[in-house]
């Protein structure tokens, strides 16, 4: 994990789309994404009511600006805004989940911006799917501090900025997960039987923003 980044920070005030810091002609902005939702699948009867769970808290981290970018609800447009300004937007899970519960707050197709979801690559290639704790544990010897029922509970409570720090972590740990990766050409997992393995990926950035 990078010791730069202090998860526990207050959470800085959105940044208007005006002073969005601009990148290097050469370089590209990736951005990390995660959300937690208001409701659980039981709330909105069962998951194909993704849409229904309705946006708690969204984390971004911009590789240009180097920082986190935290919305609640009432700044979910901006949130919207801040993903189309990517040239890839990097999650676990994001393609059916976060950009199913994102949906309803965007005036486009969420699936138009240029997306790389590692959850459905590492189906892919193995023929079942990994948690992103899996993955983490094992490839970066780190967890996830909570979970999202945890996350659902903070909500009921007020309790935002529980949600905010339990978000950044998770963004953190996509994005150190997808660096690795991308430097190393493979993460690490466990079979069934606790066996260790190397799953070889290519997640060189240039080539998933832009794929021949």
């Amino acid at each position: 994990m990078s010791e730069q980044l202090d998860l526990f920070a207050e959470p800085e005030k959105d940044k208007l789309d005006s002073e969005i810091v601009p990148k290097a002609s050469n370089e590209h902005r990736i951005l990390y994404f995660d959300l937690e939702t208001q409701k659980s699948a039981d709330d909105v009867g069962g998951w194909g009511n993704i849409h229904e769970m309705k946006l708690a808290v969204g984390v971004v981290w911009d590789s240009c600006e180097q920082e986190y970018f935290s919305y609640l609800e009432g700044a979910a447009s901006q949130l919207v805004k801040k993903l189309r300004t990517a040239d890839l937007v990097v999650g676990f899970n994001v393609k059916k989940f976060d950009y199913g519960v994102l949906q309803p707050y965007a005036d486009f197709d969420l699936d138009e911006i240029t997306t790389f979801d590692m959850l459905i690559d590492v189906n892919k290639k193995l023929g079942h799917r990994l948690s992103l704790n899996h993955l983490a544990e094992n490839t970066l010897n780190a967890e996830k501090s909570a979970d999202g029922l945890v996350s659902l509970q903070w909500y009921k409570e007020g309790k935002i900025d529980k949600i905010i720090e339990y978000c950044k972590q998770d963004v953190e740990i996509t994005r150190d997960l997808f660096l690795y990766g991308e430097s190393h050409g493979y993460v690490k997992y466990s079979t069934r039987s606790g066996v260790a393995k190397d799953l070889k990926v290519d997640w060189e950035r240039a080539s998933l923003i832009s794929p021949s």
